[in-house]
C-alpha cells in the first residue's frame, strides 16, 4: 500500500481518535508529550482531562532557575562577580533555560562560562532593541506579522461555502 498517495491532511478528528487509540491500547503506563507555544489555539477537545491530564508552563530562565543551573553545570554554590551582572541583564532579557545551560557547559572554567552567559545576555538585548527600533519604523506591525495577516486575509476570503463545504475556483471540493 502507497501511504505517500493517503491524503496527508490532518483533522482534529483523526488527532483525537489517535490519542484516545493509544490510550486504549497502551494501558496506565504511558506518557504521552505535546508542546505548542499557541495553547490559545487548540481546541478545548484536545485539552480536556483525559486527553491533557497534566499542563505545563515552560517559561523564561528566572534568576532563581539561572542559580541553580549555575550550581548543577559549574558547581557555584556562592556568589560569583559575574552573578550580579547576569542577574540585572535577566529581569530585562527573555532566555531560555536550554540557551542559559548551553553557555554554561561551553567550559569548566566558571569565569569563562559565566562572561560566555554575559555575552549571549548582551547579544540578545541589542537584538531586542533592533527589532523594538524596526517595529516603531513599521508603525508597530513587523514584516513577519503583516505577512501572517494578509495570508488569513487571503485564505478567509479565497472561497465561499456552499452546504458547508468549500467551493475553490467554482469547483466542489469533498470533505473527508
Amino acid at each position: 500500500m502507497n501511504y505517500l498517495s493517503l491524503s496527508s491532511q490532518l483533522t482534529l478528528s483523526s488527532l483525537l481518535n489517535f490519542i484516545d487509540g493509544l490510550w486504549s491500547s497502551c494501558g496506565d503506563e504511558r506518557i504521552i508529550i505535546f508542546t505548542t507555544n499557541h495553547k490559545d489555539r487548540l481546541d478545548p477537545a484536545l485539552l480536556r482531562p483525559g486527553r491533557m491530564d497534566m499542563h505545563i508552563h515552560m517559561s523564561y530562565c528566572t534568576i532563581q532557575g539561572f542559580r541553580l543551573l549555575a550550581s548543577n553545570y559549574l558547581g557555584i554554590n556562592n556568589h560569583n562577580e559575574l552573578f550580579s551582572q547576569i542577574e540585572g541583564l535577566m529581569k530585562t532579557i527573555e532566555v531560555t533555560p536550554a540557551e542559559v545551560a548551553e553557555e554554561l557547559m561551553k567550559s569548566e572554567d566558571a569565569d569563562f562560562a559565566l562572561s560566555g552567559l554575559v555575552n549571549l545576555l548582551k547579544r540578545k538585548r541589542m537584538e531586542a532593541n533592533s527589532t523594538d527600533t524596526k517595529v516603531e519604523k513599521s508603525g508597530g506591525i513587523d514584516a513577519v506579522e503583516s505577512k501572517r495577516m494578509k495570508l488569513d486575509d487571503v485564505m478567509r476570503n479565497s472561497g465561499t461555502k456552499i452546504n458547508g463545504r468549500r467551493v475553490v475556483r467554482g469547483q466542489r471540493r469533498r470533505c473527508r
